[in-house]
């Protein structure tokens, strides 16, 4: 009984659009799901990014979530050393309460990033990220409160929703990031930065209202509007010795009501002692306030680091969900021309 009411709960999130954004455990290898401003800004030619989460599976495919990204820089000889112009391609796709809600977008990232010293140790850096967004529902997975009975849902009886607007909406995005970047020695790094998503605020609607099964009885639907999602977040590698650097990474966000904020760290190991390119094993962990513990661990050969983790749920929830909040996995690769010297950048 748990587990469907939170179920049920899962699908009206999903249908209220104001609820969070499809967000990953792993938002530190998610770089233009997390901030515009990271576009372009990494020590190689070009990067590939892509993560899959699969969130609750002890309640079948409540939310699972794959997004992809390609970004390099441009007019690399037409701006002052050190700087960056960065362009990136990226798309996801979430499908929410058992495939009854699916989200795909495709995005258009650019930033600029200016040095602030002639190492090109400090930069700070602006980016815009257009995106085109398409919503499909399914109206045949869902489930209302009067259409549950002694022996379960019984779907044959009329729900009084009008989807008038049909099951598949389209909209346009804008969103928008700052973002610093520092070194001490050019071997260290930390950053900061800001980001909001959804800055216009796109119209979604489904159905503008319901009809009383019983009476007949009209009831208007308020017009929702996909709330902004702010961002805070920050982080560094710190070298400790020849073969071991703490990555530490934070963030805090805010939608409409909901919030999470995420903290962590993970130690790599420098097998081969090569810090151009490096064979590293990381292991650590994050833990999502008032929700989760996330262990992770990760191995990195050459440009191509893989990580995978799994949250493990410490609030209320895990009665329902058995603790397994889900399994997240990453992978980045980063292409470096032979002799490649870059400048410090976040890692992630």
């Amino acid at each position: 009984m748990r587990k469907s009411i939170v179920f049920i709960g899962a699908v009206l999130t999903a249908l209220t659009v104001q609820a969070q954004d499809p967000h990953f455990s792993q938002f530190f290898a998610s770089p233009l799901t997390l901030n515009p401003a990271f576009t372009g800004k990494f020590s190689g030619s070009w990067r590939l990014a892509a993560n899959h989460r699969d969130q609750w599976p002890s309640i079948p495919k409540a939310y699972v979530t794959t997004s992809a990204s390609l970004d390099f820089g441009i007019l690399k000889s037409r701006i002052p050393d050190n700087d960056v112009f960065g362009i990136g391609l990226s798309g996801l796709s979430d499908a929410s309460a058992n495939g009854a809600l699916k989200l795909n977008y495709g995005s258009l990232s650019m930033s600029y990033h200016k040095a602030l010293d002639e190492n090109g140790y400090s930069t700070i850096g602006a980016g815009f990220q257009a995106t085109y967004s398409g919503l499909s529902l399914d109206v045949s997975k869902l489930y209302f409160e009067n259409q549950l009975t002694q022996n379960g849902f019984n779907q044959s009886i009329p729900s009084g929703e009008i989807f008038d607007k049909g099951p598949n909406q389209s909209y346009i995005d804008v969103n928008a990031g700052l973002l610093y970047s520092g070194s001490t020695n050019g071997e260290n790094n930390f950053y900061l930065g800001a980001s909001m998503y959804h800055i216009n605020r796109p119209k979604v609607n489904f159905s503008t209202y319901s009809i009383d099964p019983g009476t007949g009885t009209r009831t208007d639907h308020p017009t929702w509007y996909l709330s902004g999602r702010i961002s805070i977040h920050g982080g560094g590698s710190f070298p400790v010795s020849d073969q071991l650097t703490v990555h530490t990474s934070l963030i805090h966000q805010i939608q409409n009501k909901a919030s999470e904020t995420i903290v962590g760290a993970a130690v790599a190991a420098n097998l081969n002692q090569d810090a151009a390119n490096p064979s590293s094993v990381y292991l650590g962990s994050w833990i999502r306030f008032n929700d989760a513990v996330i262990p992770y661990i990760g191995i990195e050969v050459g440009g191509l680091r893989i990580g995978a983790s799994y949250d493990f749920n410490i609030s209320n929830l895990k009665a329902a969900t058995a603790s397994r909040g889900g399994s997240e996995f990453s992978i980045i690769y980063i292409k470096r021309p032979a002799e490649y010297k870059g400048i410090p950048c976040p890692k992630f």
